[in-house]
């Protein structure tokens, strides 16, 4: 796996912060699943979330497009506050990309139509045009020849390949990925961390929360580590998997690294 990592890591002490979370909690009931969760991201930074099962991982990501409501705290995304507001929802989301575990495709609808549907309806692009768009982003992830074949068709990290075109489909500013090679095979996890190794070079903002180490050593910025609810540990990769200075961190890496 090729380094994508520039020589020097992203200086986030400018004002390009596309993402910022400060003092966020979120319950479940009585499980306060994620505490004082404070965060920057700078628009083309790559940030992987690691850490063990339950520790909040997937919860934070998807408050950052309300598919979970945090309860306190503030979010921003390109400028826009998350609140209530149903407009500052939408417009989030339509900048917010996000692939998910397994690929919520609509089973009954082309590979193709699955791509176009979003643009249509959401941001009220022609037919053709949002055809051509999709057939563009099947092209980038090396899939075009499938567009005619329903997602039952595909193998799953195809499915997974197009979930992720669906996604650009929509021209987002920041990608958020959860867990997106667990529910694959291994011989199919490489395929889909190769299209988003290619997001990399290109310059997308990622957020990816993976067990995916390799990925993590050549593609990200930042590491980092969650445990229950908070984020214990950050730093460039380097630093995080050769000189982690959390004993859980420790502990995790010894456990998941071989």
């Amino acid at each position: 796996m090729s380094d994508t990592r520039p020589e020097e890591n992203i200086d986030r002490t400018d004002d390009d912060i596309i993402i910022k979370i400060t003092g966020m909690h979120k319950w479940f009931g009585e499980f306060h699943v994620l505490q004082d969760i404070n965060l920057e991201v700078k628009a083309q930074e790559r940030i992987v979330v690691c850490g063990p099962s339950g520790s909040g991982k997937s919860t934070m990501i998807r408050c950052i497009n309300r598919l979970e409501e945090h309860q306190r705290g503030l979010i921003i995304v390109n400028g826009i506050e998350l609140s209530k507001n149903l407009k500052n929802i939408e417009k989030i989301r339509e900048e917010v990309g996000m692939v998910f575990q397994h690929f919520n495709l609509f089973p009954h609808l082309t590979i193709l139509d699955n791509l176009s549907l979003g643009p249509i309806w959401v941001r009220k692009t022609p037919r053709k045009e949002a055809e051509d768009l999709a057939m563009y982003y099947l092209e980038k992830v090396h899939i075009a020849e499938q567009a005619k074949k329903f997602p039952g068709q595909l193998s799953g990290g195809q499915q997974q390949r197009v979930a992720i075109a669906r996604s650009l489909c929509m021209k987002p500013k920041v990608m958020l990925f959860d867990e997106p090679t667990s529910a694959l095979d291994p011989e199919m996890v490489k395929e889909v961390l190769d299209v988003m190794i290619s997001l990399a070079h290109e310059g997308m903002t990622m957020i990816v929360v993976t067990h995916e180490m390799g990925f993590a050593k050549s593609v990200a910025h930042r590491v980092l580590f969650m445990d229950e609810g908070r984020i214990v540990e950050e730093n460039i990769p380097d630093e995080f998997f050769d000189h982690p200075q959390h004993e859980r961190t420790k502990l995790f890496l010894s456990q998941i690294l071989h």
